[in-house]
Parts: C-alpha cells; sequence; structure tokens
C-alpha cells in the first residue's frame, strides 16, 4: 500500500505542474497573473482577457446583464477597429457580428476557442521558454529550499 503525503504540492511543485498545460496556468492566480505579464510583453494581452471575459460571460444568470456584457465583449474584442482585437478567422467574426443583437451564453465559444487553441499552441510554449517563467520557477525553488533548509 503506497504511503501519503500529508503536505500540500509546494510553491515550486505547482509552478513546474503549470507546465503540464495551460489549463493550469489559466486555472492558477499566481500562474495567470504570469502568464499575462508574458503575453503584456509579446503585444498579446488582449488574447487572455477575452478568454477570461468570455469565461465571465458565461456564467451570466440575467438577460439584461448576458446582452450588456455581450455588447461589452464584442465592443472591445471582435469589432474591426476594437481597443483589444483579437485574431479570428473572418466566418467566425461575421457570425458573432450576425447575431449580437440577440446573444445567447454561447455565442463567443468559436472565438474562444480558437483563441484558446493559439495560447495552447503558440502563446504558451513560448511563455514556458521565457524570463518570465524561469524566474518565478527560481524564486519558488529558492523559497521552498530555504523553508526546508533554513541553516542554509
Amino acid at each position: 500500500m503506497p504511503v501519503k503525503c500529508c503536505f500540500h504540492r509546494s510553491n515550486a511543485g505547482e509552478t513546474m505542474a503549470w507546465s503540464e498545460s495551460v489549463d493550469t496556468v489559466l486555472s492558477n492566480k499566481e500562474g495567470l497573473a504570469a502568464f499575462r505579464t508574458f503575453l503584456k510583453s509579446e503585444f498579446s494581452e488582449e488574447n487572455v482577457e477575452f478568454w477570461l471575459a468570455c469565461e465571465d460571460f458565461k456564467k451570466t444568470k440575467s438577460s439584461t446583464k448576458i446582452a450588456l456584457k455581450a455588447q461589452k465583449i464584442y465592443s472591445d474584442f471582435i469589432q474591426a477597429d476594437a481597443p483589444k482585437e483579437i485574431n479570428i478567422d473572418f466566418h467566425t467574426k461575421n457570425d458573432i457580428s450576425q447575431n449580437i443583437s440577440e446573444p445567447t451564453l454561447c455565442c463567443f465559444d468559436a472565438a474562444q476557442s480558437s483563441i484558446y487553441c493559439l495560447m495552447a499552441k503558440d502563446s504558451f510554449p513560448r511563455f514556458l521558454r521565457s524570463e518570465v517563467y524561469k524566474e518565478l520557477v527560481k524564486k519558488h525553488q529558492d523559497r521552498n529550499q530555504k523553508r526546508w533548509l533554513p541553516f542554509l
């Protein structure tokens, strides 16, 4: 019978676990902050902002708020010359534009999926090779080592 460890995964272990998938980073507060910092340095922070806005949007209950949030997402990320315009294909953008007057909770799903794939296949591997990620791993390893070896 295997022995279960009574300790939670250390911060260093969590940071290393981020390399497993973009989902791990997006679901961790510190990981998300580091990923955003990296995306900002690459001038592509709008991708994670859009993804987060869509996640928030899908939790909306009120039909009035659905319409308001959908319009905000559309004007911020989708419409031509939006301040944080994301790079999605013409058909997806066109479908959203045609249906934005009567939005549903899934009206941004295709665009969100496209942006997620872009982050997972393009931005995330670069993030793992970035100084932002390497410095965070090192910081957590150093902190963890000091916690367990206070005499160093």
